[in-house]
């Protein structure tokens, strides 16, 4: 049977994730509390791993049910905590000094704040491609392409690949279920910079995309659709729920199936 085997919310935008049990997929679309803070510079731009390599050096976990944010930088040993609400002016001053910026917390509680504002749905990943692009790369584990492609759901009882049957031909859509939430497969994600680089250091792997394509060119599934590939830095597949299912709550150990292709 293949079920849902982690989930992973993204409380800040670009910091660390929080593995949940369960979690409700909202009405607009997003995970509840998933890229629900982000941090931003004086103009409004977010900072995050695509203009800022030196967020890779925060570790930062909001607990979501006291709302405590606990975040430390580069080698410092100690936690500094801050309440999510109480404390946000001392949060924002410590990202400040951390970035040498004026730096705000901005929120969404109902839309979130993902990159991808068309496809807001939780992304979706299989194990078993996990597992096969860390032994694409020495020095890369499991968890640390987890960290790397920052993924919502993981799909066990697969193959590697096995999400690309969530995306159908240009015009259509796959429609697919977990638990009682139903989604539609919307594209491969194209991936940004963030995956070649180590996610507590921000070092980069110059060579790191080129040998990913590579890879991902000669293990591209017979199955999939080709014309979804515009090039071959893709990994993951954005979604969409169905809007009659939502809010819902998905469970780890959901099982997950594939409804149907129908029209876009």
């Amino acid at each position: 049977m293949i079920t849902l085997a982690r989930i992973a919310v993204y409380p800040f935008k670009s910091l660390d994730p929080v593995a949940v049990d369960e979690a409700t997929v909202l009405s607009s679309g997003a995970l509840e509390h998933d890229r629900r803070f982000a941090l931003c510079d004086e103009t409004g731009a977010f900072i995050n791993g695509k203009r800022d390599a030196r967020i890779h050096g925060i570790r930062g976990t909001l607990d979501l049910l006291s709302g405590v944010v606990r975040v430390k930088a580069g080698d410092v040993s100690q936690d500094r905590l801050f309440h999510i609400e109480q404390d946000r002016a001392a949060l924002e001053d410590w990202f400040s000094d951390y970035f040498g910026r004026r730096v705000r917390i901005v929120e969404n509680r109902v839309f979130g704040l993902p990159d991808d504002t068309e496809y807001p749905g939780p992304t979706v990943i299989g194990t078993a491609t996990l597992e096969t692009v860390a032994a694409w790369f020495e020095g890369i584990t499991v968890d640390e392409a987890r960290l790397r492609f920052r993924a919502n759901l993981e799909i066990c009882g697969v193959e590697p690949f096995w999400e690309d049957r969530l995306v159908a031909r240009v015009g259509d859509v796959v429609r697919f279920s977990i638990g009682a939430v139903q989604f539609e497969g919307m594209n491969p994600c194209a991936r940004c910079v963030v995956p070649s680089r180590s996610s507590t250091t921000g070092d980069a792997s110059a060579t790191f995309q080129r040998s990913f394509v590579e890879r991902r060119r000669a293990s591209f599934p017979s199955w999939a659709e080709p014309e979804r590939f515009d090039h071959f830095y893709r990994l993951a597949v954005n979604t969409r729920p169905v809007p009659a299912t939502v809010p819902g709550r998905i469970r780890v150990g959901d099982e997950v199936r594939v409804l149907e292709t129908r029209p876009f």
